[in-house]
């Protein structure tokens, strides 16, 4: 996986947006997704790995008594994929991870956390396309007959009607990024989307090292995230947009009034 460490804000522009052109389309689209994290040292672990024991055993378990405490019409389609989902949204230990077709929303979450100023942050970026030329030839398949870039929960609940039938289409492990449920708006205003991971434990950074040329990162020192953040702020890209509601201004406003105690 190439690595860039910028060095200001315009080169910053010029990576994240780096081979958007898509000659097909003709459009200025680009087919990666986005992960912005405020420390560059984190790798890629979901949070059901980072739970401990056997991830295997504990997705079973965690989602049986998420659907049972959760409402009932809390989803729109009754596949353990959207209930997988909606944990996933509201903090449950999951297989997945987020990500986000926009640069400036992964940025976002770079910079977010003032108490990681003192260390750079990241963003990773991972072409959904190419990962997808990569999928089982019945997921392939499903993408072409519907003419899809990325997967919804109903499709991909037709190839693995259960989270456990998805390792056994394919015999080395796969990931592919999968578009939510629009449970609210705040996966409509962050453009979000999750990657997956073909078994509970399977890891995407060991995916990454074995297929490098699809996927790239960017460090953003931390001596350049005050000036990110500021632009952000100024474009809009706050909590207050990505996080609807009195919880988000309020995050919005406890940040953006702290007091500022840096050297230009």
């Amino acid at each position: 996986m190439k690595e860039y460490r910028v060095e200001s804000w315009l080169q910053l522009q010029d990576v994240l947006f780096a081979d958007s052109w898509n000659e097909e389309l003709g459009l200025w689209r680009s087919n990666f997704a986005y992960r912005g994290h405020s420390d560059a040292s984190v790798d890629l672990s979901t949070s059901l790995v980072r739970l401990g024991g056997d991830p295997g055993e504990l997705e079973g378990q965690v989602m049986r008594a998420f659907r049972k405490y959760a409402a009932a019409d809390a989803v729109a389609h009754d596949t353990p994929w959207d209930w997988l989902a909606l944990g996933q949204h509201h903090g449950l230990p999951t297989r997945l991870l987020d990500w986000t077709y926009s640069p400036y929303v992964a940025l976002h979450f770079v910079t977010q956390s003032f108490e990681r100023y003192n260390r750079d942050g990241a963003v990773w970026c991972l072409d959904y396309v190419r990962a997808h030329e990569l999928l089982p030839q019945r997921l392939r398949k499903l993408l072409g007959d519907e003419g899809a870039n990325v997967f919804t929960t109903e499709l991909l609940s037709e190839a693995a009607p259960n989270t456990r039938d998805l390792g056994g289409l394919g015999d080395e492990d796969f990931i592919l990024f999968v578009e939510p449920p629009s449970f609210d708006a705040r996966i409509v205003n962050q453009y979000a989307l999750f990657s997956l991971v073909s078994r509970p434990d399977g890891s995407l950074d060991e995916w990454i090292a074995q297929h490098p040329d699809c996927a790239r990162r960017i460090v953003v020192p931390l001596e350049l995230k005050w000036e990110v953040r500021d632009k952000l702020d100024q474009a809009n890209l706050t909590e207050r947009v990505l996080f609807p509601g009195l919880d988000g201004l309020s995050r919005w406003l406890a940040r953006y009034y702290a007091p500022r105690r840096r050297e230009r």
